[in-house]
């Protein structure tokens, strides 16, 4: 840990550095702290719109990997990201 000496500071100089030094530390860790955004899950409809492609389609790419799938209490859902990252530029 550093040392710093203080001499012939006064209360006020002092004050007015312990604030900027916290708040210079307040704003680096701002950066960690912001809400991350929500991940939107498709349905497998909402997907076969988007891409215009058939629910067998779909399931195809599912089975080769190409897409993957989550479930939840017997529902099939896609990661809105992963669908979009699929996507490849041609």
């Amino acid at each position: 840990m550093e040392q710093v000496q203080i001499i012939s500071v006064n209360p006020e100089d002092l004050k007015n550095a312990i604030i900027q030094e916290v708040k210079n530390e307040l704003n680096a860790l701002k950066v960690y702290l912001q809400p991350q955004q929500q991940t939107k899950y498709l349905t497998r409809l909402e997907v076969c719109e988007l891409l215009n492609v058939s629910l067998v389609t779909l399931n195809t790419w599912n089975k080769n990997g190409k897409l993957k799938a989550f479930g939840i209490g017997g529902r099939v859902l896609y990661r809105q990201e992963d669908i979009e990252n699929a996507i490849i530029k041609l």
